[in-house]
């Protein structure tokens, strides 16, 4: 039998439903800063609130999700098991809702295009694409790189990636993040920061590469996004970098494929294969500033030798 609910207490129900949604930006930002400084008094200084708006926030929260997200012992805040595992979600519902209010996210095509510019010029452009352009791309690296990990499985070491790995960055998953473990020869990070800043990079965690802000995390997301799927990301990028030699910054356009991968022990391996070129279709930026990276830094990588590295493995 149908419960009926009394009219004015199902109104309320909504009502208190959309007063709390309306909330809860504030009330993310009060969790997440919280759970970073783990000290209210320090919290409310950053936030520019009150002790009480910041508790009355953190309790609509707990409330919200069922369960306690802190445990507070001697004034001493501390995560539950819960608010750890849903600190990483706010963190991004936080950025991504930072970063669409700023314009910096938009949606083309139902995927992510992100854009950032600043006064003195520097801009990041990021687009993502449909893995299937690869198969009709007349870049070959990225097309055969595809390849490999689909023959080996995702296996790092099976003899099916070998002839490509030289051009992988691979990264392995921390409690402190994504840390740097390996380097290929050919890879475009090696080109372009050149052999001794890039040996000096392993074991660096990949937030310091990126900016730290919402921004750094919106542009970390298609690494995030790849392990849990232990999938596929093409992207699409063009912006300006420090490289060897130089001072000023070089405006660089490449192409981006993100591969889940395998180590040995099973573990994840995160695949990073960069070609740098001029064909990329990003929403919005002129083919001149695509154009813009000097031309003798776009890779020229012969499909022949990968062909014939391929073959000379089996």
């Amino acid at each position: 039998m149908n419960q009926i609910v009394p009219e004015h207490k199902s109104a309320a129900k909504v009502t208190k439903a959309q007063d709390s949604h309306a909330l809860l930006h504030e009330m993310i930002r009060s969790f997440t800063t919280l759970a970073r400084t783990l000290n209210l008094s320090h919290a409310v200084k950053e936030l520019g609130s009150t002790r009480q708006t910041v508790r009355r926030h953190i309790t609509q929260l707990e409330e919200a999700k069922g369960t306690p997200l802190f445990i507070v012992e001697d004034r001493q805040y501390r995560l539950t098991d819960a608010g750890e595992k849903a600190l990483p979600e706010a963190l991004n519902i936080l950025a991504l809702g930072n970063s669409w209010l700023s314009g910096h996210l938009q949606n083309y095509q139902g995927l992510p295009l992100v854009q950032k510019t600043h006064s003195d010029g520097w801009s990041f452009w990021q687009q993502q694409r449909p893995i299937g352009e690869l198969w009709t791309s007349s870049r070959p690296l990225l097309r055969e790189s595809l390849r490999a990990w689909a023959r080996a499985g995702g296996a790092l070491e099976d003899s099916e990636m070998e002839h490509v790995r030289p051009y992988f960055v691979v990264f392995r998953d921390t409690p402190n993040g994504w840390i740097c473990v390996e380097l290929g020869d050919e890879c475009s990070y090696v080109s372009w920061f050149g052999w001794s800043h890039a040996r000096s990079s392993i074991g660096r965690v990949l937030e310091q590469l990126l900016a730290g802000d919402d921004f750094g995390r919106l542009v970390n997301m298609p690494y995030e996004e790849v392990h849990r799927s232990m999938g596929l990301r093409l992207d699409h990028i063009h912006t300006q970098m420090h490289r060897e030699g130089t001072n000023a910054l070089v405006p660089i356009s490449y192409q981006r494929l993100l591969m889940g991968g395998r180590f040995p022990d099973g573990s994840f391996a995160l695949l990073s294969v960069v070609d740098r070129c001029y064909d990329l279709r990003i929403e919005g930026l002129e083919n001149t500033q695509i154009r813009s990276m000097p031309k003798d830094l776009v890779m020229e990588v012969d499909e022949n030798v990968l062909k014939f590295g391929r073959k000379s493995k089996r």
